[in-house]
């Protein structure tokens, strides 16, 4: 699995209620995704910075949505430059299964 970390600096702090509302109408363009797994939206404590954790099954995937047009969703939803960074994921821990998952 590939865990990209989406993050960019907001112009002004926002509010957790501000943020959770401009989540919520962005939430429906990641359903059904192909080779997307699971989305987290974060917000960091002093609301400056905003972004997502998202869990792929293949990096492929993951750069398939990260175009110049989503780059471009972010500037126009947030005002400001989005950054993505790729991890390899190669064990996870499922608390709610209780099973460990290696990709091996």
């Amino acid at each position: 699995m590939i865990i990209a970390i989406t993050r960019f600096q907001l112009p002004s702090p926002i509010t957790r209620s501000e943020a959770r509302e401009i989540f919520l109408s962005t939430a429906p363009t990641y359903q059904g995704v192909a080779g997307l797994v699971r989305k987290h939206y974060v917000l960091s404590q002093d609301g400056s910075t905003a972004g997502g954790i998202y869990v792929w099954e293949s990096q492929a995937e993951a750069e398939a949505l990260y175009t110049e047009s989503w780059k471009t969703l972010v500037r126009e939803k947030y005002g400001t430059e989005p950054s993505v960074t790729y991890f390899d994921s190669p064990v996870v821990v499922d608390n709610i299964s209780q099973a460990i998952h290696s990709d091996d």
